[in-house]
């Protein structure tokens, strides 16, 4: 898992779905921080969902959930995880606050049914072990116009494994003249992502796409970290980020397809 809010999507749909405990959903989230604070973005919020305002409290994820069960009881109900970068904000929906709080945090869930009104979640890390979620109360939740098949996603990231390892190799990061090995940095990234689990109800193919995104994006962590020593030119440093964008896209779109597709499967079972 690599984001708190791909976190509470796929646990939180586990959860509504009668396949996971409230107590399985806590202990997934408390693997990101100890502590969650919670907070509604305005008055109006605050008296829809009972949640605290202007100061956040430490609510705790039975908060979230509470929230979150609220928001599931409108027919044909998603809940949706977005991943917004720089230049890509596919599924926000436009000029609201949730949208430029995604942005800011690079995620966020979204509840409700598509074309209606909703909810809108996102993380930020307020301190040490500590996370605040402020919730969002959206007027129009976007229709899913950028779904992406796993089908799709799944080919993507095979071909992202292999141009990611590529991008790697051009940097000639391999060699003995750096005093890190590249391949014990990827491990170790592997081993961090490894250590927020899924429910034991997640579809193999999902979860073959989310252990391949993992692989790539942790070998583009290792070629964002190491590029400076290589990378010593403007035009380089521009060759590079060309390279690596449209793989990190491709990291988004392909994590967003799985854990979307698990929240359906979940919601409809």
């Amino acid at each position: 898992m690599t984001s708190p809010s791909a976190t509470l999507t796929v646990w939180a749909s586990s959860w509504l779905a009668g396949n996971s405990a409230p107590d399985d959903v806590i202990d997934a989230l408390h693997a990101w921080a100890p502590m969650h604070l919670a907070c509604a973005e305005d008055e109006a919020t605050a008296g829809r969902t009972g949640l605290p305002w202007p100061h956040p409290q430490d609510a705790g994820v039975t908060a979230l959930l509470q929230t979150m069960r609220r928001s599931v009881s409108q027919p044909e109900t998603e809940i949706r995880l977005v991943l917004p970068g720089p230049g890509d904000v596919r599924g926000l929906p436009a000029g609201t606050e949730f949208a430029s709080a995604a942005i800011d945090a690079g995620e966020g869930v979204l509840v409700g049914p598509p074309g209606r009104s909703g909810t809108g979640l996102v993380p930020h890390v307020e301190g040490p072990d500590v996370l605040r979620w402020t919730v969002s109360t959206i007027e129009r939740l976007p229709l899913d116009a950028h779904h992406t098949g796993l089908g799709e996603a799944e080919f993507t990231m095979r071909e992202a494994v292999r141009d990611a390892a590529a991008a790697l190799e051009a940097l000639h990061m391999l060699d003995s003249g750096f005093g890190a090995d590249p391949r014990a940095l990827i491990a170790d990234a592997l081993a961090k992502s490894a250590r927020h689990r899924y429910p034991t109800t997640i579809a193999p193919r999902a979860l073959r796409i989310l252990d391949s995104a993992d692989q790539v994006a942790a070998i583009l962590t290792v070629a964002e970290q190491m590029a400076p020593a290589r990378t010593v030119s403007a035009s380089g440093a521009a060759t590079l980020e060309d390279l690596l964008r449209p793989l990190r896209s491709a990291v988004r779109s392909a994590r967003a397809a799985a854990v979307n597709a698990c929240a359906r499967d979940g919601l409809t079972a």
